[in-house]
């Protein structure tokens, strides 16, 4: 069993480490400056509204059709669809209130519709065009993905809670097998929902359901100390020590420890090992690498590269050992 791993066993970030983050897009500026530098609200503020002006951000925000979908689609199989380039606005902290966000968000709300997808949950064929954006589709795996945008940019997404809440699991999991008879829970669709009713309580959303839903699911991870068998203290898979972004879909330890950051959860002994994980990954100079990159059609390219040091991998891994050491 792995033992609490003190404070001082983490280093804090070199000069050099901090200097290289911010040498990079508003994205990550604006995370490095309040969530490692501790820099006033009104300075974060300002580097947080430039995302929608520069870099990444805004390459993104251009790349909209005149349908208000990114890639044509709600979603595809690759990662430019306007599900996908939601998500990556929402991890860049794009503000909902900036009027770039309203005006974007609005067409996707007032126009981009679900192929196929009755209200209910009926397939109709490919030529029905069917429920909004935010009324979400079936499986939860996606569904979690759409409510963590929506809730995010402030969109109703009562269908989406009204869905996940009925399909939790006797084990506090989601799995998007589960219509197929699976009764054990997915790391990957878990995180997904986890994500998607952890935006919605920031987002000042209040239901007694949906807290004890997620809190249900974070145990599930929790009790699994984020990688392990219940069962047999085996490694459920070995991928998910390899850390990525953006994950999409894919669970990865990372992003457990993320998620457990942001929900505010106090640490305890179940996360020593996916913290020590995360710090033995700390190269020689302070940085962490991109460890996988999910082949596919991005809308923008990163800058970032499989095997090289990542800004986004070393900003999260950061701050999760902050989180921890706290």
């Amino acid at each position: 069993m792995a033992t609490n791993p003190s404070k001082q066993q983490f280093p804090k970030p070199q000069e050099s480490v901090i200097q290289w983050l911010l040498d990079s897009d508003p994205a990550i500026r604006w995370q490095v400056m309040q969530d490692l530098l501790g820099a006033s609200a009104a300075e974060v503020a300002a580097e947080r509204a430039r995302v929608a002006t520069e870099g990444w951000g805004t390459r993104l925000l251009a790349l909209q059709g005149a349908d208000g979908s990114w890639g044509g689609t709600a979603f595809n199989q690759g990662w430019d669809s306007t599900m996908h380039v939601l998500s990556l606005l929402r991890e860049m902290g794009l503000d909902p209130a900036s009027d770039a966000a309203q005006r974007a968000v609005g067409l996707v709300r007032d126009q981009v519709r679900w192929q196929g997808w009755d209200w209910d949950g009926t397939w109709r064929g490919w030529e029905f065009v069917g429920n909004p954006f935010f009324a979400g589709e079936v499986e939860p795996c996606i569904n979690g993905q759409v409510g963590a945008s929506g809730a995010y940019f402030g969109q109703d997404i009562q269908r989406i809670l009204d869905l996940l809440l009925g399909e939790q699991l006797p084990d506090g999991g989601w799995n998007c097998e589960a219509e197929n008879g699976s009764t054990r829970s997915s790391f990957h669709t878990t995180i997904c929902v986890l994500e998607a009713l952890l935006e919605y309580e920031l987002a000042g959303g209040s239901s007694a359901a949906v807290t004890e839903a997620r809190l249900r699911g974070q145990e599930y991870l929790l009790e699994r100390r984020l990688l392990r068998r219940l069962t047999t203290g085996e490694v459920i898979d070995p991928a998910w020590t390899r850390f990525s972004f953006p994950t999409w879909w894919h669970y990865d330890v990372l992003r457990g420890l993320e998620y457990l950051r942001r929900a505010g959860v106090t640490p305890d002994e179940r996360v020593a090992e996916a913290i020590e994980l995360v710090e033995s990954k700390r190269d020689s100079d302070g940085r962490w690498s991109l460890e996988t990159e999910y082949p596919g059609t991005r809308a923008v390219e990163l800058d970032e590269e499989e095997g090289r040091p990542s800004r986004w991998t070393t900003l999260r891994a950061l701050r999760v050992l902050d989180w921890y050491g706290e």
